[in-house]
């Protein structure tokens, strides 16, 4: 028997790029999105190469609320959530794709002012 359950999650520690930018939908529901970055060492021919990989957070209603107040650029935190992924066209008839964190708990791990 095969199982059909799956497991949608993602755990990232990084520093947050920018301000979390906020909005609400005219039900007063709230979405605050931000960047992440997070940074990796790399041993490429006995040098160390550091790569930085750049993600896109979501965080809805009460949450976005949390990162809209507490959430600061260049803060370290912790993210949890699923991946989703959004489809469309460009207004110049290019196909579009840009993945997403949707996130279900942000962690300060530092407190910026």
């Amino acid at each position: 028997m095969i199982n059909k359950k799956s497991i949608n999650k993602v755990i990232l520690v990084g520093h947050v790029g920018n301000l979390p930018e906020t909005r609400f939908s005219k039900e007063g529901s709230c979405f605050s999105s931000f960047s992440l970055a997070t940074h990796e060492i790399r041993k490429i021919n006995n040098r160390d190469e550091e790569h930085t990989e750049w993600h896109n957070v979501l965080a809805l209603g009460r949450l976005g609320e949390f990162a809209d107040k507490y959430i600061k650029k260049g803060q370290l935190i912790s993210v949890e959530g699923r991946l989703r992924t959004k489809k469309w066209i460009s207004k110049d008839g290019v196909a579009r794709n840009m993945t997403e964190i949707v996130a279900t708990s942000l962690v300060p791990l530092d407190w910026k002012e």
